[in-house]
């Protein structure tokens, strides 16, 4: 008997998921959104030449740098917390997923008493029964189809999130340790300083002793001595204070970095190729993430709008009763097959409310979307423009040193010879000093603008090969999410 129940049941909820899978869903399927971009970027001006697109960070030519980033990847928490973030989601679509299909519960109890829940009964009851329930709400208007949908695009958001912290991770580890050289490099130049400083001071202390130059001489050579001294701790704070900085990044305690090749010697990455298409920003993570955020809003209007509509569930209870607790055996089989439906009748707009306000979420998605499309250009214009002016203003700095350097030499021959006064070696002395600080800082400045380029283009830039597959697809497939 229950064998043949069974199967009249199997047979109503095949037939129940079949409508269900085939049923409605409710509001809009989601498009990717077409945003008009320029062809090219601005401030683009070199001649293409084949690069790679992966490491970018290998450019530099640094052995050391590859270490760090390649320990700031693997140990880095706020990278182990993004990864985590995926674990969570893909979690999430499973929960999210199952509500689409039956689900099967153990249900029994057992009771002695006179007592029928109304008035007392002349005998005692003495009553068990234990059966599994199968209950199932059909999913006719797509809610949770809808829901599933949405915490697919979460779970691709969050996975392009990952690759979002992994880019600003490696961009912060290069530029933080291009800091790092630069301070390496001033502290040297102060160093370098304070020890010609101390050598004409030594000098100036005897000139003065034997009477052959006023004590304004000596005065001025003593601050000019404490001005480099001086200069010495403050880099020495900032080297540490910067070390520690790679320390955290790298999930390591606070401690001191390593370093390869100064400044100076750093390779100079190649030219960006011009012509880069702008349909290169879609490789870009963050704008990966917020079209799939926008994609799980927009499925979440379908499910305000299927919560307007009635739910309709099916309930079913197949086991076995006993009138007798201490008997083995049962009076026979129970079995029960039930539909519902429940929906709202009037709740003052609360339900329409809902679905307005997932709409609204919906704009402001889309909104968030154009304007990571539009930050991206403009963070690519400024790194490119800040690569182009920073070759110059290097090149007329590195001319004002050369200059600064040779002037300092020939005012202490002057002074040497009683030409000028001791004024014009302070002068050009303070000029090489300052200018040699000013070097290095654009040098870092320049490094650090390209590791700003490369993350703005995603992490790289593509290759002549895969420019020219960009450049022959059919535009409607460059549009495809």
């Amino acid at each position: 008997m229950i064998y043949i129940e069974m199967k009249k049941l199997a047979r109503i909820v095949t037939l129940m998921m079949i409508v269900s899978f085939t049923g409605c869903a409710m509001g809009p399927d989601f498009k990717k959104p077409v945003v008009e971009t320029p062809n090219t970027f601005r401030f683009s001006d070199s001649e293409s030449k084949e690069v790679v697109n992966l490491k970018w960070w290998e450019l530099f030519d640094d052995p050391v740098l590859y270490s760090l980033v390649a320990t700031a990847l693997t140990d880095n928490k706020d990278a182990m917390i993004a990864a985590s973030r995926i674990e969570e989601a893909r979690a999430a679509l499973g929960f999210t997923k199952a509500d689409q299909y039956p689900r099967l519960d153990l249900e029994g109890g057992a009771r002695v008493g006179n007592f029928t829940g109304v008035s007392r009964s002349s005998t005692t009851d003495k009553s068990a029964y234990i059966a599994p329930v199968l209950s199932w709400e059909i999913d006719f208007w797509g809610k949770y189809r809808r829901s599933t949908e949405a915490a697919t695009s979460e779970l691709m958001a969050s996975e392009y999130s990952l690759r979002t912290v992994q880019i600003s991770l490696i961009s912060e580890v290069v530029s933080t340790y291009f800091l790092l050289l630069d301070y390496h490099q001033r502290l040297n130049i102060s160093k370098q300083t304070l020890e010609s400083r101390l050598y004409s001071l030594d000098i100036i202390q005897k000139r003065f002793d034997k009477g052959i130059i006023p004590e304004i001489d000596l005065n001025q050579a003593q601050i000019q001595k404490e001005i480099a001294a001086g200069a010495i701790p403050l880099y020495q704070r900032l080297i540490a204070n910067t070390e520690n900085v790679l320390s955290i990044l790298m999930g390591k305690f606070p401690g001191e970095i390593k370093t390869g090749d100064d400044l100076n010697q750093q390779a100079v990455p190649p030219d960006i190729p011009s012509g880069i298409p702008s349909s290169i920003l879609e490789r870009r993570p963050d704008i990966a993430e917020a079209m799939y955020l926008l994609q799980a809003q927009t499925a979440k209007i379908g499910v305000a709008q299927a919560l307007r509509f009635p739910s309709i569930t099916l309930t079913g209870l197949f086991g076995v009763a006993s009138a007798e607790l201490s008997s083995i055996s049962t009076d026979g089989d129970i079995w029960s097959v039930g539909g519902g439906l429940f929906g709202p009748l009037f709740d003052f707009k609360k339900n329409l409310q809902r679905v307005e306000i997932e709409k609204e979420r919906t704009k402001q998605a889309l909104y968030r979307y154009e304007n990571r499309v539009l930050f991206a250009f403009r963070d690519v214009a400024d790194a490119l423009n800040d690569i182009q002016t920073y070759k110059k203003q290097i090149s007329t700095v590195e001319r004002k040193f050369k200059a600064a350097k040779n002037a300092a030499a020939l005012s202490k021959m002057r002074y040497d010879k009683g030409v000028t006064s001791y004024l014009e070696v302070l002068e050009t002395e303070r000029t090489l000093f300052e200018v040699g600080l000013e070097l290095s800082q654009l040098k870092q400045q320049f490094y650090n603008a390209y590791v700003r380029l490369y993350k703005a283009l995603g992490g790289g830039w593509l290759t002549k090969a895969e420019m020219e597959q960009t450049q022959n697809q059919p535009e409607a497939q460059k549009k495809q999410p």
